[in-house]
């Protein structure tokens, strides 16, 4: 039979951590007479597993996925590469995910273990440590889910042994700033953890090793992120300007939120696992490589190969996306691959959650509105050097001085800010998608073959399983979307 439970199938946890699920240690107490008395009780039965267990298997499963997620899907939506065959998705019929385009179940099975982590600090005082670093995840999760797709499931979602399979959809305003929404939960996760007072540490924190100073960073940085994607929608300025003031953001790349993936399996890079067919169908974009030649970007060399055919043999090639493979098809040698740093040498690539550079370009966009005070000059080109070093990449002197300038001659300050952030955020391509949404930059090429009549996409569509499993429901918010349309914006999109 169909598992119909989307929200909340218990699944085991990774191999890919040798996780295991602690199975309950039940002694048999036998009487001394030659009866023995009945025992109900099921020895295979699972118990509660341990918060420290959860915690590991949700910041790895959500990472590593997403990770994969955004390079074969959001990289495609995003302009960053192209792809040469089994490329609906590409050509935007976006309900046909192939290698990628499917981040939902990810979303929702991720955002239920957290709910179990964050239930049981709220409920069992030992474990009360826990509550700060879940009520960030929450945010983090949820703040990704409705960016993309929208209106979601949220509140009536992940209630454990009050579940409903078929939760209602909630709005994007109400997730981002209702009570138990993203910016309430990051609120009350820094005061819970200001506020711990107990002895027991964060255990399977492969975040930040157990040090709850750095997920506050990490919950001011995401605090600065979404106050400012909202912008459009509500005063922002107080907010932003109070966690600049305090400084206690992530400001370098030591203080990241990440985990480095490794070079062997089973924890390297998924697209390292790809068979070779499948990793080479993902090639440079022309849009990021007109971008990175119009900087003399020295990225370029690390986020992709020269292609095979070039007489130079240092040269680099990008398609246009969106290519009818039926009618076009594209010699493979023809064209740049992604790096070796996305394949051979993944122990050099981490899964991000949030960075330094990330922080500063939203720190020089909301400068340049008057949103804080500041240079906003200062904080790009802090992004910009804390990017290269990111991508261990050494800058050029005068890269700063040329047409990647805060102020080169006629250029939008703030197209410079999002394209470097949109180069540098390549191992999350649904960010630079997102962000593409908000601002228009960069500016992102009509596709080849488009089967959304040219436009660009601007929300994920609602998966079939949710017509299928969750219809009442389902209907509502389709209706909301013009019939489950990817080209309704969502509330934060002016």
């Amino acid at each position: 039979m169909k598992n119909i439970n989307l929200y909340f199938n218990i699944r085991t946890l990774k191999a890919s951590f040798s996780f295991v699920i602690i199975l309950g240690a039940f002694t048999l107490h036998l009487s001394c007479t030659k009866d023995f008395e009945e025992i109900n009780t099921n020895p295979n039965a699972p118990v509660s597993v341990q918060p420290s267990l959860l915690l590991r298997q949700v910041i790895y499963d959500y990472g590593e996925q997403m990770s994969y997620e955004g390079f074969t899907a959001g990289n495609l939506l995003g302009q960053y590469t192209t792809a040469l065959d089994f490329n609906l998705f590409d050509r935007h019929n976006l309900k046909s995910p192939q290698l990628g385009g499917n981040p939902w179940p990810i979303f929702y099975k991720n955002l239920r273990d957290n709910q179990l982590i964050l239930n049981q600090a709220t409920s069992n005082a030992t474990f009360a440590v826990y509550e700060g670093p879940s009520r960030i995840l929450k945010a983090y999760m949820a703040a990704a889910l409705t960016d993309i797709f929208g209106d979601v499931p949220y509140y009536n979602a992940f209630r454990g042994q009050n579940m409903t399979v078929t939760p209602s959809y909630d709005t994007q305003e109400s997730i981002y700033t209702g009570d138990e929404g993203i910016l309430d939960n990051l609120n009350k996760g820094i005061l819970a953890i200001e506020n711990y007072q107990g002895n027991l540490s964060l255990e399977g924190d492969i975040l930040f090793n157990g040090n709850l100073e750095r997920w506050v960073r990490f919950a001011n940085s995401l605090k600065i992120k979404y106050i400012l994607r909202i912008s459009g929608k509500i005063p922002v300025s107080e907010d932003l300007q109070n966690i600049v003031t305090s400084g206690n953001f992530i400001s370098e790349n030591s203080q990241n939120a990440h985990f480095s993936f490794t070079d062997g399996e089973p924890n390297n890079f998924r697209l390292a696992r790809l068979r070779i067919g499948d990793f080479n169908n993902f090639v440079m974009s022309e849009t990021i490589e007109d971008i990175l030649k119009k900087y003399n970007d020295r990225r370029i060399a690390t986020l992709f190969r020269p292609y095979s055919n070039s007489d130079q043999g240092d040269e680099y090639n990008g398609l246009l996306n969106g290519i009818d493979a039926t009618q076009n098809a594209a010699v493979l040698s023809d064209y740049s691959l992604a790096g070796r740093i996305f394949r051979e040498n993944t122990g050099q690539l981490d899964a991000n959650f949030m960075t330094s550079m990330e922080t500063y370009f939203l720190l020089a966009e909301a400068a340049l509105k008057g949103y804080i005070n500041g240079d906003a000059k200062d904080f790009y080109e802090t992004g910009v050097r804390q990017a290269f070093d990111y991508w261990q990449v050494q800058l050029p002197e005068d890269y700063l001085r040329g047409s990647a300038a805060y102020d080169a001659p006629n250029v939008n300050p703030l197209e410079q800010i999002i394209t470097q952030k949109w180069i540098a955020n390549m191992i999350n391509g649904y960010e630079g998608w997102i962000e593409y949404r908000r601002t228009g930059f960069p500016e992102l090429r009509t596709i080849s073959a488009s089967l959304n009549d040219n436009l660009i996409p601007v929300r994920m569509p609602y998966p079939s399983e949710e017509e299928a499993l969750n219809a009442a429901n389902y209907a509502e918010a389709a209706k909301a979307t013009n019939g489950n349309s990817i080209n309704v914006k969502v509330w934060w999109q002016e």
